[in-house]
């Protein structure tokens, strides 16, 4: 059998200004391959983002990636890479993980005031790989695990979008749809 190779991650979607960072784990075979946060179409990231602050899911992406920025919300992953057969976030090698530099990201985007992690991987993965690491004052960060985009997690998109605004509507900036 052949050594399974790392998947290697993205840079963020974010602003200076950014109030909300929403975390994944780690981008799938689909945005891998093209190159964008949430590309597998039965993933509904886009959707949510849609109905939050108007980047329409059937826009070009660099669209999407502005009507986020101009919201206050950035994207990330917890890892910037790690080895797992396929895309889903139970198949990730534990041990292979490197961790984004959340050090730096948050130096440089000083107002980041909620991070909100799209499924409980990457909240656990935040937990154990960056946190300890972390100064104590970014440790202090305000945190919501919402549920996540992925097809994988069966709950009705209603309910996900009702808890995804709940967390984060106070920290999302007004948007007027272009």
């Amino acid at each position: 059998m052949s050594e399974l190779t790392a998947d290697v991650g993205f840079d963020p979607i974010a602003a200076p200004a950014g109030r909300v960072l929403i975390l994944g784990t780690l981008p799938g075979g689909e945005s891998l391959k093209r190159k964008e946060y949430y590309a597998f179409r039965s993933n509904v990231f886009w959707r949510v983002m849609e109905t939050l602050v108007g980047a329409a899911a059937d826009s070009p992406y660099e669209l999407r990636r502005r009507r986020l920025c101009a919201a206050g919300i950035a994207v990330w992953d917890v890892c910037k890479s790690a080895k797992r057969p396929g895309s889903l976030d139970a198949r990730i090698d534990r041990s292979s993980i490197v961790a984004n530099d959340f050090a730096a990201f948050f130096a440089s985007h000083p107002d980041i005031r909620i991070i909100g992690f799209n499924g409980r991987t990457a909240a656990h993965l935040y937990q154990t790989k960056v946190l300890p690491g972390l100064p104590s004052a970014l440790g202090s960060l305000q945190r919501v695990i919402l549920p996540s985009t992925s097809s994988a997690n069966a709950m009705r998109f209603d309910d996900k979008i009702l808890q995804w605004r709940s967390a984060l509507a106070h920290w999302i900036a007004p948007t007027n749809p272009s």
